[in-house]
């Protein structure tokens, strides 16, 4: 009894959360376009299959990634191993990365593009071979950007100076890279930031913050992920400089 309560409170704010975009799509189709609302039934399925399918996701993080990220954390820390740790955050990184589905479809549709435009030969075996570059180089990115933020973690190091000296690193590379790669790397920040990496990476940070003494999770554990959405964009920009 008790755990339909749970599963139902969660369906609840699954639907709570998806709200917003639900009245704003409502509003601009019937108020504003005027129009009524396409394949309503196919729609209203998909909006059931959302929530149910969020709400399976949040309770499969907290069950799962969530403390499996934190207990290895907490492993490495003790084991007191510098190499071990900064490699399990390395390919972790890259791991998490390499998998994102956001990523996957991202790398497909660039590659499409600069076929399209005549960057790189218009055949299957060049798409491909453009596409999966640039997924590597993303993944080696982040796994990069982890181990920054791992090491950010144990020395204690302000992370706004980090951040700052990153986009400064940006606004450079912006002035050197190619025009047509530089929309691609500034979205690639974006979908390495997705279903799979934040919720190990931010696991890690905090469990690894509060594993040490003198570190603050909250002040200390958070922070990976804005080193996960940065570098991508400087690789990708020097990725598009070499390709």
């Amino acid at each position: 009894m008790k755990s339909l309560k749970a599963i139902f409170s969660s369906l609840l704010d699954s639907l709570r959360d998806l709200l917003p975009i639900i009245v704003v799509i409502g509003f601009f189709q019937l108020v504003i376009l005027q129009q009524p609302i396409p394949n309503f039934g196919e729609i209203l399925t998909g909006i059931i299959f959302v929530v149910i399918g969020l709400t399976l996701f949040v309770q499969g993080l907290n069950m799962g990634l969530f403390p499996i990220g934190e207990s290895m954390a907490y492993a490495f820390a003790s084991k007191g191993s510098l190499t071990w740790l900064l490699l399990f955050a390395f390919a972790l990184g890259f791991g998490t990365t390499v998998a994102e589905p956001a990523l996957i479809a991202v790398a497909k549709e660039a590659a499409t593009v600069a076929a399209i435009g005549n960057m790189i030969e218009n055949s299957e075996q060049s798409m491909n071979a453009y596409a999966f570059g640039l997924r590597i180089t993303v993944a080696v990115s982040v796994g990069f950007a982890i181990v920054i933020g791992v090491f950010r973690i144990l020395k204690g190091w302000p992370i706004q100076y980090l951040i700052i000296g990153g986009y400064i690193g940006v606004v450079i590379m912006t002035v050197f890279a190619p025009k047509e790669i530089i929309g691609i790397a500034y979205d690639s920040g974006g979908v390495t930031t997705s279903t799979i990496t934040v919720p190990l990476v931010t696991a890690l940070g905090v469990g690894l913050a509060s594993s040490i003494k003198g570190r603050n999770p909250m002040i200390d554990g958070f922070g990976l992920i804005a080193f996960a959405s940065l570098t991508p964009m400087i690789f990708v920009m020097a990725y598009g400089m070499v390709v």
